[in-house]
Order: structure tokens, then sequence, then C-alpha cells
């Protein structure tokens, strides 16, 4: 672990900033990333002194590693990320006697250019998270301060923060926008008086972080044991290393479960012991589904955790919240140039929340399945897995692929928009890779009937690309190839030939290749003031 400094002196917190972030996980520290990246003056506080340096999050998706790469941490990084093998799309529900119930496709070829799951260790992902913010100029992250307050008004807010080892200790900050990227217990959100939805799920689960000292042999990357007797789970949580869940029991107290030698007798029939592996962590947490009522009060915004709260058995908690990230930060961009109004946020929360709220009831759903502690309720509900998996093409799935809760800032009309755009591989006449790398990744204009430029105006081809924007042709004989046919089964399965997808990778709009006017004005229309626009 890498040893930090003593707390930053009260004079040294910078007295006005264009963002203030609360909370020094992943999710505030690419939030302060991203700001700084674009020019804003950032500071992050967290109430510890040190980085977290055991495993927390241990999967992550395609879409989220996009986000990653957009923030430049894929460059150096990719090797943090392992991704999932194993048959049957890496992921398995199995009953008490092993047999293989229903499987979920997490090997699929992704939309993001990145391997659809993957394997990860929190610490090292942190660490390189923060060295990238530390190292971007107008980004500054304080360690061993606490949020105690916030008062806002018209303009910004006013924020009181505390050294966390002497909470008398005080300093005001003056903030454009704060942003609560707290966790599940955020200041921030109860400070608002924020309350919160409940998925009435609910069940106590012993975590355990182990390392292998010999070889494995797993047939998945995760496998869900939906075993009465009990329920557990192994993941692959990244290179090297393994995670076992146990779900605890009603003969079982919650003292007794986090014991250490609960965690080798219950990883024992695994072949897991002492002298095969060594224990990292273990602890008991108590896996639950929740979300923010309201994401934004004012210049005030949730991110992350303090906005939901989802049981872990999709992988999908920390995606979600870097999802918030690059949702939060695109706008507060735009607003903070003078390339878009303040209206942009009113819908934040609500595509975030009904995006969020999808994956939510989907991982609740899985959780159900998994926590089934009456044998003959078990026994029912494999023989209704077993009949509806009958077919052995149909006993695997795909993830759940939400799209972006309403109000959204989309144009209606084919089911593409607000949902996720794709990233494929293209080679140019100077350059290959990913096409963000390539082109850009902010807002694209994407054609595969011609080039998009040619049916804009000189007026509406400069304000695009004023905010970002960047076109591309991939027809055939454009001098862009499409190099592993990525778009070209995008177009052919939305059944369009012309996409326009927003910085944070979601489709604004999409139809015929005619249409890249009325896209443009419409962009136009919502970003811009009312009074410019046409």
């Amino acid at each position: 672990m890498t040893t930090r400094p003593d707390p930053i002196p009260a004079a040294q917190l910078r007295p006005v900033v264009d963002c203030l972030v609360v909370g020094g996980g992943p999710v505030g520290l690419l939030t302060a990333l991203l700001l700084g990246r674009a020019g804003l003056q950032v500071s992050v506080v967290e109430r510890w002194p040190e980085r977290y340096p055991l495993p927390r999050a241990c999967t992550i998706d395609h879409e989220a590693l996009r986000i990653l790469q957009s923030a430049g941490l894929m460059d150096g990084h990719a090797d943090l990320f392992e991704a999932s093998q194993g048959e049957r799309g890496g992921y398995e529900f199995r009953n008490g006697e092993g047999e293989l119930l229903q499987a979920i496709d997490w090997n699929r070829a992704s939309e993001s250019g990145w391997a659809n799951t993957n394997g990860f260790y929190q610490p090292d992902l942190e660490a390189a998270l923060e060295d990238l913010a530390v190292a971007t100029p107008g980004v500054r992250v304080h360690r061993g301060w606490t949020f105690q307050d916030v008062i806002p008004d018209d303009d910004g807010v006013s924020v009181r923060v505390g050294r966390t080892e002497d909470p008398a200790e005080t300093a005001q900050v003056r903030s454009r926008w704060l942003i609560g990227a707290d966790g599940a217990n955020s200041a921030v959100r109860s400070q608002l008086g924020i309350g919160t939805g409940d998925s009435g799920f609910q069940a106590d689960w012993l975590v355990v972080d182990y390392q292998p000292l010999a070889e494995e042999d797993w047939s998945a990357f995760v496998t869900q044991y939906c075993d009465p007797a009990q329920p557990a789970t192994a993941v692959n949580s990244g290179p090297g290393r393994r995670r076992f869940e146990f779900m605890r029991r009603a003969d079982m107290t919650v003292e007794e479960l986090g014991r250490d030698s609960t965690a080798w007798r219950l990883m024992a029939p695994w072949g897991v012991t002492p002298k095969t592996a060594r224990l990292e962590r273990h602890a008991v947490y108590t896996f639950r589904g929740s979300w923010a009522h309201t994401w934004r009060e004012g210049n005030v915004f949730l991110a992350g955790d303090s906005a939901h709260l989802m049981p872990p058995f999709l992988g999908q908690g920390l995606c979600s919240g870097l999802r918030d990230a690059r949702a939060l930060t695109w706008r507060l961009i735009m607003v903070h140039q003078g390339l878009a109004t303040p209206a942009v946020f009113d819908t934040y929360g609500p595509e975030r929340s009904g995006h969020v709220r999808e994956i939510i009831d989907e991982a609740v759903a899985a959780g159900r399945v998994i926590c089934e502690l009456d044998v003959d309720r078990a026994a029912a509900r494999d023989a209704d897995m077993r009949k509806r998996s009958s077919d052995p093409d149909a006993i695997t799935r795909e993830p759940p692929h939400p799209r972006l809760g309403e109000p959204s800032l989309t144009i209606p009309g084919r089911d593409a928009e607000g949902r996720l755009a794709p990233q494929g591989r293209v080679r140019t006449a100077d350059r290959e890779g990913l096409f963000d790398d390539v082109v850009g990744g902010g807002w694209q204009l994407i054609s595969r009937a011609g080039d998009p430029a040619a049916r804009l105006s000189d007026e509406d081809a400069a304000w695009f690309r004023e905010r970002g924007g960047v076109v591309a042709d991939v027809s055939r004989g454009s001098g862009f190839q499409d190099l592993d046919g990525a778009y070209a089964r995008w177009f052919a399965e939305h059944e369009c030939e012309v996409l326009l997808a927003r910085p944070d990778f979601y489709v604004f709009a999409a139809g015929e290749h005619e249409d890249i006017p009325r896209f443009v004005s419409r962009l136009r229309q919502a970003l811009q003031p009312a009074a410019e626009a046409r």
C-alpha cells in the first residue's frame, strides 16, 4: 500500500473551486479526473487518511472499461482486468446437486470494444485512478477531511469540512457544484434530507477474498450455488485472486459468520484450505437494493452508492457508479464551458435512476433465486428452471441491457435511442485502434450511408465541432475501415443508417442518413439557451 502524507492543513484547502467531490473512491476519483481533464478546478475530500487496502468490488463490465478509457486509464492499466472465461458464457446458476439451472452469457461480444465482463482488484484500480487524478492540473485530493454540512444558494454551495481526526478543525469551501460520491451511508444525502426507496430484499452474506497457492480448476468465471443447505457464490476476482460468498442461515449468528474459522470451514468443500490459499479478507455484508428518491437538489448531485445500492449478484454496483460519473461530468463540463444550459441537469437523475432501477430489479430477482433456503420451494424452483431450459440452446441468456430512464436527453423514434452506442476497432489513413482513441469519444455522428458532414450546413458543422463532435463515414469504400464489422452489425441490428451518440456513449438519435440535419438541429435545441436555439 502506498503511504499517504498527513492530511493537508486547512490553509491549503482551496477556498474556491468549480466542483467539490465528497468521497475518494472510484466514482469520486473518476469524476474529478474527467472534470480536471476538461479544465475545471476540482477538490476531492475523503474522510479516510489512506486508501482502503483490501478488495471490495471485483467485477467490471465493458461499458465501465470504455468509461475508464475515456479518462485515459486503459492506456497503461489494461492489465488490471481479467476477462471472463468459462463454459456457458462464464456465469452459471447450479443447484445443490451441481445441476446447471441457468447461465448468463458474460462472454458475449460487447458493444464497447472491451471484454463483456472482467475481474479486477479494487485497490489497484483506486491507486491508478488517484495517481491520474493528482497528476491532472486543477485536481487536488485531500484525505483525512470529512464533509460536515452544505448551504446551497442560487450561485453554488458553501461547504464546511472538518479534519477527520479533529472535527473542531474546519475549513470552508465555496464551489459552484457539490457531488456526493460518499457511499451507502452518504452524509451529503442525509444533509439534504433525500429519502430512499427499498427493494424489500435483504440478506447477510460472508465475503471471503483469498489468493490461491495451488492451481485451481473452475468451469465458470462466476458460479452461483443455489443450494438451500448453504447458498454460495464463487467468483474470479481479478488476476491471481478468488472470492467466495456465503449466505447466513437462520441457525448462525452474524458474529459466528464473520469468524475466519467459519470462512475456512465453508470453503473446505472446494478444496480451499490454509494449505492451498492465503486468506486476504473476510467480512459480513448485508446485501440489499435501494435508490435515492432524487439525485439532485439545486447544484448538489448524488453519484454511486450514495444514489443506489444493489445486491452484487450481477456485478453491476461499481459499473453503475462509473456510469453516473460519466453521465454527470459531460453535463457539468458543457455547462461550465457555456456550451449548454443548466437544463441538461434535469435529465441526469431520471435517466440514471430508471437505468439502475432495472439492474437492481434484475439483481434482486437473481438474489431471490440464489437465497432460497426452503427445501421444497428450492425443489420447485429447480423444476421450473429445468422446464424453462429444456432446450439446451435456451439455457444461456443475455445479461440485462437497460435503456436510459425517462425523461431522457434523446430523440424518441427508434428502439436504439437511449441505448448503448457501439465502439469498434477502426483504421484510418494513419491510425488504427478503438474508435474513441482514433476519432474521438465526445459527441459522435456516425453513418454507414455516406459522409455525415456533407449533410450539415457550415454553421451546424462548426457548432457540432465546437462541442467536441466528430463525424465518421463507415460505409464501404469510405477510407474508414470497420475492422471487425462492429458498426455494420450494430446498424443492421437496429435497422438504421446513422447514429448520434452522446459523450456517455448513449444514443441521442438513430435513423436514416437524411435525418442528420434534423438530429443536429434537435441537439442544438436541447443544449443551447432558448434565445439562441433555432
